[in-house]
Formats: structure tokens, C-alpha cells, sequence
């Protein structure tokens, strides 16, 4: 497990404290409702809520170093690969190939992350997974919207495996520069990438009045976007320390990352458009599903992931 020390409690009584004023903030918020803006506050409240069981799980999880990190995010896999899949046409020989995306590629690709093997890791799904789906698929003989069923497979394997693991991987960089904590980077790329989402959408709901893509997501306009990724690109600043990257380095880095995060969330509302739903599913109460959760870490996580090796490690 990992041993508790100065910035790991910095990070906990750091975190424990915005989670606490939050709380207190969306309490007075709701003594003071509205009829016009109880649904707001009630939706504040709930990400809030949900916020804190978040944190307690990535904690507990974290707590295990791979293992737990693994266990996590294959299990978050899983989950966001459903949400994707069923809004995708599936006939009956389609059910072979998502065997074969469920239960094998997901837990070897996680394996991969555990055992530290890159090479295999980095091209197991874009490249032999890509392929096998693609002929499992044919064999079915089943031949009717082919290229439509078998591309949102792979799509959504792509998406929700192979960016999403990108997360966990950075445990396997044990040799990063002036880095001896892998696990610090995981934090600092959740930290910034959760963040900009929280802070795009408070800065949206406060300010918010001109609309990026209306008809893709109308709930984010430019005044959001801009305010949230300069304050998560402050805060992931502010907390360099969990980072090799120096102070203005680490700014850019958090900078890259937020906008990614932000791509990462508005084509996945493309895709939620094109389907006629809000959210993806409605596991996490404020926050819908699980693919709406890590939306932006599917962006964010590859990005980081080579910068920091390529630049980072010897």
C-alpha cells in the first residue's frame, strides 16, 4: 500500500477541505432555494454528493497502487463500454464479437497495465483487437449494417478501453524524471481533469452566455470553457509538486490536458446527441452515467500519458 506521506496527507486534508466547503456551500444554497432555481441546486447537491463517494473509491483504490488502480479502471471500462454499446445496433451474431470485447480484451488489456508490458500494452487494442473484431464480426455471415455495428465496436473499444487505461498506465512509469511516485501524475491528471469540468460548468452556469456547438451541447458556452480551463490550468499549476514538470511546464501541461478534456467531453455529447439521449446513463446521481464521468479523462489520459514519456523518461 502506499505509504502516507507529507503530500499524501496534503492531498487528502486538501481535498477533504473543497469537498467540506462544497457541501456547506450547496447546504446554504438550498435554505435559500427558489422555485426557479431548486433544480439547479438540487443537481449542485447531488454532484456533490457524488463527488464524495467518487473520491472514496479512487482513494481506496489508489490505497493498492496497480492492483487497485487496475481492478478500478477495468471495472470503469466495463461499465462505460455498456453505456456506449447499447446505443449501438446489435444483432444476434454481434453478441460473439462483445463477448470477446468484454470479458477478454478488457481484462487483458488491464493484465498488460499490471505487468508493466508497453510494448503489447500500446498496441494490443489499436491494432490486433482492431483487426480481430473486425473478422470475428464477418464470420458471423451476418453481413446487414455491417460497417456500422462493427465500427461503433471498435470505436467503442478504443474510447472506453484503450484511452480510458491510459490512466492507469502512467503507474507503469517507474523511471520518470525527477519523479520517484508514478501514482502523484494519476492524481495530477485527475485533479486537473476533474476539475476543468467542475470549474466549466460553474463558470458556465454563472456566466455563461455565448454557446460553442448549441445543437451538440447547449449546456457549454465560451465564457465556461475559457474560465474553466484557465482555473484548472491555476490549479494544476498550483499543485506542481505532484509533477517532475517545474511551475511553467507543469502550467502548459495542465493547460493541454484541460482542453483535451474538454474535446473529450463534447464529442462524446456528439455522440449523445446523434443518439437522442442526455446522459449515458444515470449511475452517478448529478453526473449520469459512467461514460459522461470519464468523457474528458478518455481525451486527457493518452495525451498525458506520452507527453510525460516521451519527455520524462530516459
Amino acid at each position: 500500500m502506499l505509504p502516507p506521506d507529507r503530500q499524501t496527507w496534503h492531498l487528502l486534508i486538501g481535498t477533504a477541505a473543497v469537498l467540506i466547503v462544497a457541501s456547506i456551500v450547496g447546504f446554504v444554497f438550498s435554505m435559500n432555494a427558489t422555485p426557479q432555481n431548486a433544480r439547479t441546486i438540487n443537481n449542485l447537491n447531488a454532484r456533490i454528493r457524488a463527488w464524495w463517494a467518487l473520491v472514496l473509491v479512487f482513494a481506496i483504490a489508489l490505497a493498492f497502487e496497480r492492483v487497485g488502480m487496475c481492478i478500478l479502471f477495468a471495472l470503469i471500462s466495463f461499465i462505460a463500454l455498456r453505456e456506449m454499446l447499447t446505443l449501438a445496433p446489435t444483432r444476434l451474431g454481434d453478441h460473439h464479437t462483445l463477448f470477446w470485447a468484454f470479458f477478454v480484451m478488457i481484462p487483458l488489456q488491464y493484465y498488460l497495465i499490471f505487468i508493466q508490458w508497453y510494448g503489447l500494452y500500446s498496441i494490443f487494442i489499436p491494432v490486433w483487437c482492431f483487426l480481430f473484431l473486425a473478422i470475428r464480426s464477418t464470420l458471423t455471415g451476418d453481413a446487414k449494417r455491417y460497417m456500422e455495428r462493427t465500427a461503433k465496436v471498435q470505436w467503442g473499444v478504443m474510447i472506453c478501453v484503450y484511452c480510458v487505461s491510459h490512466a492507469p498506465a502512467l503507474l507503469m512509469l517507474q523511471d520518470v524524471i525527477g519523479q520517484p511516485d508514478p501514482w502523484k501524475l494519476l492524481v495530477f491528471l485527475v485533479i486537473v481533469v476533474q476539475m476543468s469540468d467542475v470549474l466549466q460548468y460553474c463558470w458556465g452556469m454563472t456566466l455563461g452566455r455565448h454557446k460553442i456547438a448549441p445543437h451538440i451541447s447547449p449546456s457549454k458556452t465560451w465564457e465556461g470553457f475559457i474560465g474553466g480551463v484557465l482555473s484548472a490550468t491555476i490549479l494544476g499549476t498550483a499543485i506542481h509538486w505532484l509533477t517532475p514538470f517545474g511551475i511553467w511546464r507543469c502550467g502548459i501541461i495542465a493547460l493541454v490536458i484541460a482542453v483535451m478534456g474538454f474535446f473529450g467531453g463534447i464529442v462524446m455529447s456528439a455522440v449523445k446527441r446523434d443518439a437522442g439521449i442526455k446522459d449515458f446513463g444515470h449511475l452517478i446521481e448529478g453526473h449520469g452515467g459512467m461514460l459522461d464521468r470519464v468523457d474528458s479523462l478518455a481525451f486527457a489520459a493518452p495525451v498525458f500519458f506520452h507527453v510525460v514519456r516521451y519527455w520524462y523518461t530516459p
